[in-house]
């Protein structure tokens, strides 16, 4: 026995439309208020994280508390961004799969004598995942 399909980016994306237009939210939804609403909702995010010290960041989804608002800020960035690449025509996983591509070009792994992977080179030691070439 299976369960309910998993939902796509696709229908997500059709189903924040259909939610906005049903009360006529579309007037609102500018690629400048969606920019700033998702600024805001990353920002409700890091708040949860703001004094906590590394241990106590590690271990923020093991206190139900914090965990369910960490879930709720991760779902309304997500909606935005969403609700933003539809407004600005973004294809999101496309521009997600170009920018990996263009970061693996642009800071290859690097290797010493062995062959053996070793760390990063390229990029300061703070910097990580897609965005490491802010300002692109």
């Amino acid at each position: 026995m299976t369960g309910p399909a998993e939902p796509t980016v696709e229908a997500l994306r059709q189903r924040l439309a259909d939610f906005a237009a049903a009360r006529r939210w579309e007037p609102f939804h500018t690629p400048k208020n969606l920019a700033a609403a998702l600024s805001v909702e990353a920002g409700e995010l890091l708040e949860i994280f703001q004094w906590l010290t590394p241990e106590q960041a590690a271990a923020v989804m093991s206190e139900p508390e914090r965990a369910h608002r960490v879930r709720d800020e991760v779902a309304d960035v997500l909606a935005y961004l969403l609700q933003f690449c539809t407004v600005v025509g973004v294809d999101p996983l496309g521009a997600l799969a170009a920018k990996i591509e263009r970061n693996e070009l642009r800071f290859p792994v690097p290797t010493d004598a062995t062959g053996v992977g070793e760390k990063a080179v390229g990029a300061p030691e703070h910097v990580t995942g897609v965005n490491s070439d802010v300002g692109e």
